[in-house]
């Protein structure tokens, strides 16, 4: 299988270069040509464009930030569906709306192509070691097409159900983590306030919470998570509240905790 990757962040370039170590014939394309110096010394090829990366590839993996990139790179006028083959499979591991994904599977449609969602969670580490949490969505056969390359950077990699159900997931774990957050600040000040060392508090507690040793990591504020992923987060709380009303579905209290968590980020970091 011939395989294009897009987006070579912190998580993306350790995702592409697992593909490479795996033996698949690679192409890589970045907005940024110096994002594409580390990659000298593999066995990758640059393409000059999105377009040309497609046109030489089975499967195109984007893993770029937001809605708007995606977008741009799939359906721009050098984009992946210029020059994909029908046939072809885009894997979107952009944690975006689903609704983007469907927009953009009704538009690779048109074209022959197929489009799935497969979010993935970890960080750049867990790509590193092949240890990302792949959560896909879309037709069971494509999934089982990608498998072979997503099971070079996840395991493990769950097949969620239709198409966009895989970004379901990642916001709804995004959710959870980001509420997390209010609840183990909260947790860490309140033993203080009575008399216990929060790092004790910590080290006594942290394999019950993740968030609670994060929190822990950085002081027992949440300033630090703020300054480096208080952005992501905000837009992924954002995004399943407004798959949630659109669905009519009660939020609960995990997104109140998790607004609790991004409102007391932004008056620290306004």
């Amino acid at each position: 299988m011939r395989v294009g990757f897009i987006g070579l962040g912190s998580q993306g370039a350790p995702m592409a270069r697992r593909i490479i170590d795996a033996g698949f014939e690679t192409t890589l394309w970045a907005r940024r040509p110096a994002t594409l110096l580390p990659f000298a010394d593999t066995a990758a090829k640059c393409a000059s464009s999105a377009a040309d990366l497609a046109s030489v590839s089975d499967l195109v993996c984007v893993c770029v930030v937001d809605d708007a990139d995606v977008e741009e790179v799939i359906t721009g006028s050098s984009g992946v569906l210029t020059g994909l083959r029908r046939g072809g499979v885009i894997a979107v591991h952009s944690t975006v709306h689903p609704d983007t994904c469907r927009r953009l599977a009704d538009r690779a449609r048109a074209r022959g192509v197929t489009l799935i969602d497969a979010p993935v969670s970890g960080g750049g580490p867990a790509a590193a070691e092949g240890r990302l949490l792949v959560m896909a969505g879309g037709e069971q056969g494509t999934v089982a097409f990608c498998r072979p390359v997503f099971a070079t950077y996840g395991d493990p990699v769950v097949h969620m159900g239709p198409l966009g159900t895989g970004q379901l997931a990642k916001l709804l774990n995004n959710v959870l983590f980001t509420a997390n957050l209010a609840t183990a600040a909260d947790t860490l000040a309140l033993g203080r306030d009575l008399g216990v060392d929060p790092a004790a508090l910590a080290a006594a507690v942290t394999h019950g919470s993740f968030a609670l040793n994060r929190v822990a990591a950085v002081g027992g504020t949440l300033d630090r998570i703020a300054a480096h992923a208080g952005p992501l987060l905000s837009k992924d709380v954002r995004l399943v509240t407004d798959v949630a009303v659109t669905a009519g579905a009660a939020s609960g209290t995990v997104v109140a905790a998790a607004d609790a968590a991004l409102a007391r980020m932004n008056n620290h970091h306004p």
